[in-house]
């Protein structure tokens, strides 16, 4: 198989692709597309990013001396807590400059997966999604489940509160929001309004997110 077969296999299964410019930076574009795939295998006709692929990728990006830099391109409905918290912790514990930008939607565990880059730029027309944790399936109406939930949902703010600006105060205020959504709780913050509520960097698109990365690499080089 030539490399460019191996590149185009790539993208077509992980969605994935490796770019090199003529300054020779290297940069890897991963992608979070549709629902966040967690322990639960989700039906195939459900577009998902499955946190199995996507893990060991991240570790080689960051252990790769061919590869400079991450842009994380996102446009997730949300998914599987603990799967989408652990590809954020993944990203945010990367040495090499990262950044992501918003495409479309960064919904619900996609907000920490937004913040968890260096850099976070949102496309004017994006949405962000903040609403509380929520479990389907059979849940048990003991006090230790509800313990369990302020846990879960206490661990996503603490996570979003050390990757972005946005107070601790305003972002559950954020959260906890009635009469925004029709049949739910929370809160829908779009291009501008999620920078001005210090949840991302800058509002931007494609050049601007690699022309961030382009400078980190250049800064570092130095």
């Amino acid at each position: 198989m030539s490399e460019e077969e191996k590149e185009f296999d790539e993208i077509r299964e992980l969605g994935s692709s490796t770019i090199e410019n003529r300054r020779g930076n290297s940069i890897h574009c991963l992608t979070i597309v549709g629902q966040i795939e967690g322990h639960q295998i989700l039906p195939p006709e459900t577009k998902s990013t499955k946190y199995e692929h996507v893990l060991p990728q991240l570790a080689a990006i960051e252990e790769s001396a061919d590869i400079d830099g991450l842009l994380v391109l996102l446009n997730t409905v949300g998914g599987d807590i603990e799967a989408g918290l652990g590809i954020a912790e993944m990203i945010a514990g990367m040495s090499k400059p990262t950044v992501s930008l918003v495409l479309g939607g960064g919904h619900s565990i996609g907000v920490p997966l937004a913040v968890a880059a260096k850099r976070s730029i949102i496309a004017p027309s994006a949405a962000m999604t903040i609403h509380p944790v929520r479990l389907t399936g059979v849940v048990i109406g003991v006090s230790q489940t509800y313990d369990y939930f302020a846990k879960i949902q206490e661990r996503i703010v603490e996570f979003v509160m050390r990757g972005s600006d946005v107070k601790r105060d305003k972002f559950i205020e954020m959260m906890l929001r009635t009469g925004e959504l029709a049949a739910d709780v929370g809160t829908v913050l779009y291009g501008e309004e999620a920078v001005e509520a210090g949840l991302i960097d800058e509002v931007g698109g494609l050049s601007d997110a690699l022309r961030w990365l382009h400078n980190e690499i250049d800064k570092a080089r130095e």
